[in-house]
């Protein structure tokens, strides 16, 4: 049994060497800059259908509105990134609508969710 469990160990060590995450072995040149960060815009809806765009109190007749003029705020070289933040209960004819406000004015739209 043990001779097993050596084995196995030693397979997975040897496994675990051979794999890469790269092709290439680069090293990559250093810099003082920083990364650029995206900016995003958050929609967030509520279990009560109460909206908030970047933390903005909407309603729903003024998310359109409050959307455009938060990609009208971003560089012109940046897509809009809206993250639509749904609480579970919300019905999905809900979301639906609000993703079809981002389809109408280009925005890409990103449902989020809790990791587990």
């Amino acid at each position: 049994m043990t001779d097993l469990v050596f084995l196995l160990l030693i397979f997975f060590i040897l496994a675990s060497t051979l794999v890469t995450s790269s092709a290439l072995d680069i090293i990559l040149p250093k810099s003082g800059a920083q990364t650029v960060k995206k900016k995003n815009i958050t929609l967030t809806v509520n279990e009560d259908l109460e909206f908030e765009v970047n933390g903005t109190s909407v309603n729903y007749a003024q998310v359109e509105q409050t959307l455009l003029r938060e990609v009208d705020k971003l560089p012109a070289d940046e897509q809009a990134v809206v993250i639509l933040r749904a609480d579970q209960e919300v019905p999905t004819g809900e979301t639906v609508r609000l993703l079809d406000i981002g389809y109408r004015n280009n925005m890409k739209m990103i449902i989020a969710t809790d990791p587990k």
